[in-house]
Parts: structure tokens; sequence; C-alpha cells
């Protein structure tokens, strides 16, 4: 029996993969649990639709986070925070004080895509990088001053 798989399943395949197995195997778990449908015509064609769907939106995806990454450009991104003479911050910077930085600025980026470079927990010039797509990664300099 020849099933298209609708998740990835160890050991038989990736998701969209036409494979064959036995009758039993197929109608009674993968199609029920909904991890296949069976291989007919009218599936094919939609299956073959839905990765060319795919393929452009994730183009287009991967394009956007280019556009943003040079807008970005060498940005030096201050930071104002409560520190002590010393220099010492009180608490640490983070990634929403980092996103809320780059959103005055114009810049929307979740905060979750921002990656920091160990703790930072001093005055002074650090990095950061932001991962806006799998294959574009960005790094910004960061400046924080005392308030």
């Amino acid at each position: 029996m020849e099933v298209i798989l609708t998740a990835d399943i160890n050991g038989l395949g990736y998701k969209n993969d036409t494979v064959n197995v036995k009758p039993g195997y197929g109608r009674n778990y993968l199609i029920p649990q909904g991890f296949a449908i069976i291989a007919n015509d009218s599936n094919r064609k939609m299956i073959d639709e839905n990765i060319r769907q795919a393929a452009h939106k994730a183009e287009k995806l991967q394009k956007d986070a280019e556009e943003l990454a040079n807008k970005i450009g060498d940005l030096t991104l201050n930071i104002k925070t409560k520190a002590g003479e010393s220099g010492k911050i009180f608490g640490a910077v983070t990634t929403v004080q980092i996103a809320d930085g780059l959103k005055e600025k114009g810049f929307d980026v979740d905060r979750k895509k921002i990656a920091i470079n160990g703790d930072i927990k001093q005055v002074g010039e650090y990095t950061a990088v932001l991962d806006l797509h799998k294959e574009v990664k960005k790094e910004i300099n960061l400046v924080v001053e005392a308030d």
C-alpha cells in the first residue's frame, strides 16, 4: 500500500514522502492517527502544491530577514540602566531591553531571537546576535551606560 506521510515517522520517512507500507499498518495505524494519507492522484497533486507554496513562503521569509539585516547595518544600540559607582549594573541587561531599544529605533525583533554573548552585568561595550532566519544572523554592538 502506498501512502504519503503527513508527519515525520522515525524509521519510515519524512513529511511529504511517498512510502510503501503493509496494508494493515497503513489502514489501522498511519491513516487513523493522521500520520499519512492514501497516495492517489488528487492527494499527490495536493502535496506537490503544498510543497511549492511552502518553498515560496520560506523564500519570502528569508528575503525579508535579509532586508531587515541590511537596514540594521552597523547599528550601535545604547542602553541606559542603573549602575553603581564602580560600573556594576543593578541586575543585568536582558534581551527584553535590547528588543525595546531596537523597537525605539524602528526595528521589530522578537526578544526570543536575540542572543547575548555572556551576562551583561557591567557598564561597557558588548555584542548581541540577532537570529532573523535560520540562514540570516546579524551581529549588533551594545553600549551599556549608567543612567
